[in-house]
C-alpha cells in the first residue's frame, strides 16, 4: 500500500449518506475510490472503517490504510457539496495528524460517481440550482436530446460548442424547445461587401427605342451588375455568363439585350427556366412589361396549350419555357424561327441529377438547330446566349466550358445574420409566429418595417402556417391565380403584410423586399434543398435600400425527414447546407442519362449526334451508348425508330422503356412490370 500511496496525486473526499467517498487520483486518472466512515475518539475524530470498492463490492481495508494515503498524498480536498459540518469534521481528523485540506467547488455528479472534478468560473455549467462540470453537463444534455429524437454529431457538437461557451444548460435546453435566444440561435454573420462599379447612364445605351424608353422611364443607371454585363460586350452580342446574388437585378441583363434584339429584327428571344411555376411567373411579367412592346408566349412541359387554354404560337418575339417545354420542340421537329437571344436561367441547374443531363443536352440541341438555322438563312446571323445564375462554384470553369464571357458580381449590400434553433413540425408555426412578430415591429434607419419570407415545402403547408400567424399574412405560390399573386405582391411592397409564406419550388420567382427568411423546411418536396438553392434562397434577406441587415432562421426538425427516400436528417441536411461551400457545376452522365441524350441528339441531328454528343459540358461516352440504343431497337443507323421517338418525346430513361418493351413483348401485363419496377426501384 506504502508504494501506491506514494503515487497519489489527490486525494478527493465528499460527504455521502454512508459517511464520506474518497476518490484517490494520479497522473489525472482514478486509481480507485472508497468508502470512509469516522468514528468519534477522546483525541476527536479517527478513521472508523475504510472500505475500498470492487465493481459492485467493497473490500474492508484497515483504517491505517487511509491515513497512509492521505499522508501520502499531494494534496487533500474536500467538496464543497460537502456540509459544513462534515467538512469540519474532516479537517479536524485531518489535523490529527499533521495534514491540511482545502475546500473547493466540484460537480456534485461526478463527486456523487466517484470522480474529482474541480470547477472554477470558467468551466462551471450553470445547471439550474447548481453548477457542474461541462461532461456531466454534456450528459445532462444528452438525455434531453433523447426525448427530442437522435440529432446528428453535426447538431450535437454544434449544442455542446454552446453549451461550453454559454455555460448555462437551461439556455441550451430551450433552444430545443423552440425558444428564441438570438445569442444562441446565431450561427454566423456574412459581412456586408461592396463593390465599386462605375455605373452606366441608361440615356448612353443606345437601344431600340421602345425598349430604350421604357428603361429611361424606369431607372436613371443601370445597376452594378448590368453596368458589369455591358461593359463586358452584351450590347455587341457576346455570350455571357452572369452570376450575380439573388436580387441584384441579373434578370434584366437577359431581358435588356433579348428585347433589343427582337425589336431590331435579329430574332426572337428565348428565356427559359427549370420549373413550370417559374416559366408561368415570368411569362406573366413579360406581359405586364413588355407587352405593349412584343408578343409573347408560352412553352411548358411536352403539352401543345397552356393551362387557361392559350395555343403556344411559335412565331411569338418572346418564348417563355422550361427546358423540357422547349426541348420537346427541338424533339419533335418544331420550327421556332429565328431565334436572336437564349437566356438559361439558373444554369446551375446543370449540376442536378435529372433535370442536369437534359439542359445540357439541350443547349448543345438548341446550339445545332441555331447554327443550321444560320447555313440556310444568309440573313440570320445566330443567337447570343446569356445563361444566368445567383450560385456557382466553379464561374471561371462554366463560363470556359459555355464559351462565355464572365461577368462576376460578388457584392452583399447589407450584413446577414444566419441563425439555427430546433422545432419539431407542430411546434414550428409557433416560432415563426414570434419571429415575424418581432421582425415587424422593428423598424429600420430607411423608415421600413421587418418583413418575412417563409419558406416551406408544399402549398397545403404555406396556407397551414399562413393561418396560424398572428400578424398579417398569405400563402404565395404556383396554385394561386394570377389576380391573387399580383394582389400579394402589391399588399407586400406596401407594408400591408408582415410575411409571405411560399413554397421552396417558388424560391427563384419571389421578388419580395424582405429583411427576414425564415426555412420552415429545408426540402423542395421531396429532395433536400442543394448549397446553391439554399444560398439563393437566404440571399433575399436584407434590401440596401430598404434594411440595415438580413436575418435568415432555419428551423430544424431533429431526425426529421418528409419522405422515407431521405437518407439524411433534417439536422444533419442542416449543418451541411450551413457549414457547406458552393458546389462546382459538372454534369455527370450514367448509363441511362448518356443513352437519353445520344437518343435525343440522333433525333435532332442525325449522324450530327457525335458532334452534339462531344459539345456538352459532361463527359458522354457515345459510341457506348450508341451500342445501347442499337440493342434496344431504339436507332436504326443514325434514326429513331418509331418506339426510339415515342421514347426521346416523352423523355422516358431508355432502361426503363426497354424493361417495358420487353415484358409486354413477353406478355406480360402492363401493371406487374410497372409493379415490379417501382419495387425494383425501391430496393435500390
Amino acid at each position: 500500500m506504502s508504494k501506491q500511496a506514494q503515487q497519489v496525486d489527490t486525494l478527493f473526499l465528499h460527504e455521502t449518506d454512508r459517511g464520506y467517498q474518497v476518490v484517490v487520483q494520479q497522473g489525472g486518472e482514478r486509481r480507485f475510490r472508497a468508502v470512509l466512515e469516522l468514528k468519534e475518539t477522546s483525541a476527536g475524530p479517527r478513521p472508523g472503517r475504510f472500505r475500498v470498492k470492487q465493481g459492485s463490492s467493497e473490500e474492508p481495508r484497515s483504517p491505517d490504510e487511509f491515513v497512509e494515503l492521505a499522508r501520502n498524498a499531494d494534496r487533500i480536498r474536500i467538496s464543497q457539496q460537502t456540509g459544513r459540518e462534515a467538512r469540519e469534521e474532516v479537517k479536524e481528523m485531518l489535523s490529527g495528524y499533521q495534514l491540511d485540506a482545502k475546500t473547493v467547488r466540484t460537480c456534485r455528479f461526478c463527486a456523487n460517481s466517484g470522480r474529482y472534478s474541480p470547477i472554477n468560473g470558467e468551466t462551471a455549467i450553470d445547471a439550474g440550482d447548481e453548477y457542474i462540470c461541462p461532461d456531466c453537463a454534456k450528459e445532462e444534455l444528452e438525455r434531453e436530446l433523447a426525448f427530442q429524437g437522435d440529432l446528428t454529431s453535426a447538431a450535437k457538437d454544434r449544442l455542446e460548442d454552446l453549451l461550453v461557451e454559454v455555460q448555462d444548460l437551461e439556455r441550451i435546453t430551450n433552444l430545443l424547445k423552440g425558444r428564441l435566444d438570438p445569442d444562441l440561435t446565431k450561427f454566423d454573420e456574412i459581412s456586408a461587401n461592396v463593390e465599386d462599379v462605375d455605373p452606366v447612364p441608361v440615356d448612353s445605351l443606345n437601344l431600340h427605342p421602345g425598349v430604350q424608353g421604357l428603361l429611361e422611364s424606369r431607372f436613371e443607371n443601370l445597376l452594378p451588375v448590368q453596368s458589369l454585363a455591358v461593359q463586358n460586350g452584351l450590347l455587341d452580342g457576346d455570350d455571357q455568363l452572369v452570376v450575380s446574388a439573388t436580387a441584384t437585378g441579373k434578370t434584366l441583363v437577359g431581358e435588356m439585350t433579348g428585347i433589343d434584339r427582337v425589336l431590331n429584327g435579329q430574332g426572337k428571344l428565348l428565356f427559359l427556366v427549370p420549373l413550370v411555376a417559374l416559366a408561368n411567373q415570368k411569362h406573366e411579367d413579360f406581359e405586364e412589361e413588355y407587352g405593349d412592346l412584343v408578343d409573347v408566349t408560352i412553352r411548358v412541359g411536352a403539352s401543345r396549350v397552356r393551362d387557361d387554354g392559350h395555343a403556344f404560337d411559335p412565331s411569338a418575339d418572346v418564348i417563355v419555357g422550361t427546358y423540357e417545354g422547349i426541348d420537346h420542340a427541338l424533339r419533335t421537329g418544331r420550327d421556332l424561327g429565328d431565334i436572336g437571344t437564349v437566356v438559361i436561367d439558373e444554369v446551375h441547374t446543370l449540376q442536378e441529377g435529372e433535370r442536369g443531363h437534359r439542359l445540357d443536352g439541350l443547349i448543345s440541341r438548341l446550339k445545332y438547330y441555331c447554327e443550321r438555322r444560320e447555313r440556310r438563312r444568309q440573313a440570320y446571323g445566330g443567337a447570343q446566349w446569356v445563361y444566368l445564375s445567383a450560385t456557382v462554384g466553379n464561374p471561371s470553369d462554366l463560363a470556359k466550358a459555355l464559351e462565355a464571357n464572365l461577368v462576376e458580381f460578388e457584392e452583399r449590400p447589407v450584413p446577414l445574420e444566419r441563425h439555427v434553433t430546433f422545432a419539431d413540425g407542430k411546434e414550428k408555426p409557433d416560432v415563426e409566429n414570434k419571429l415575424v412578430r418581432r421582425e415587424f415591429d422593428r423598424e429600420s434607419s430607411q423608415g421600413y418595417r421587418g418583413q418575412t419570407i417563409i419558406f416551406t415545402n408544399s402549398r397545403r403547408r404555406c396556407h397551414e402556417i399562413s393561418r396560424k400567424l398572428e400578424y398579417s399574412s398569405a400563402p404565395y405560390h404556383a396554385g394561386l391565380d394570377y389576380g391573387r399573386r399580383k394582389q400579394v405582391e402589391r399588399q407586400f411592397a406596401d407594408q400591408d403584410l408582415a410575411a409571405v409564406v411560399t413554397t421552396a419550388a417558388l424560391a427563384a420567382g419571389v421578388d419580395f423586399p424582405a429583411s427576414q427568411v425564415i426555412f420552415d423546411s429545408l426540402a423542395m418536396g421531396i429532395e433536400w434543398l442543394t448549397v446553391q438553392e439554399f444560398h439563393q434562397m437566404l440571399g433575399r434577406a436584407g434590401r440596401p435600400d430598404y434594411h440595415d441587415r438580413g436575418k435568415v432562421y432555419v428551423l430544424v426538425e431533429p431526425d426529421g425527414s418528409y419522405h422515407n427516400s431521405m437518407e439524411m436528417s433534417e439536422d444533419e441536411v442542416a449543418f451541411k447546407l450551413l457549414k457547406g461551400e458552393m458546389e462546382d457545376v459538372r454534369t455527370v452522365y450514367d448509363e441511362s442519362a448518356a443513352i437519353e441524350e445520344t437518343l435525343a441528339n440522333v433525333t435532332v441531328g442525325g449522324k450530327n449526334a457525335k458532334a452534339l454528343n462531344d459539345r456538352m459540358i459532361g463527359d458522354v461516352p457515345t459510341k457506348h451508348a450508341l451500342g445501347k440504343l442499337l440493342e434496344y431497337e431504339f436507332i436504326d443507323g443514325f434514326q429513331p425508330t418509331d418506339v426510339g421517338r415515342v421514347v426521346t418525346t416523352h423523355f422516358l430513361a431508355p432502361d426503363e422503356a426497354f424493361k417495358m418493351l420487353d415484358g409486354i413483348r413477353k406478355g406480360r401485363e402492363p401493371f406487374d412490370i410497372v409493379a415490379d419496377m417501382e419495387l425494383h426501384g425501391e430496393d435500390e
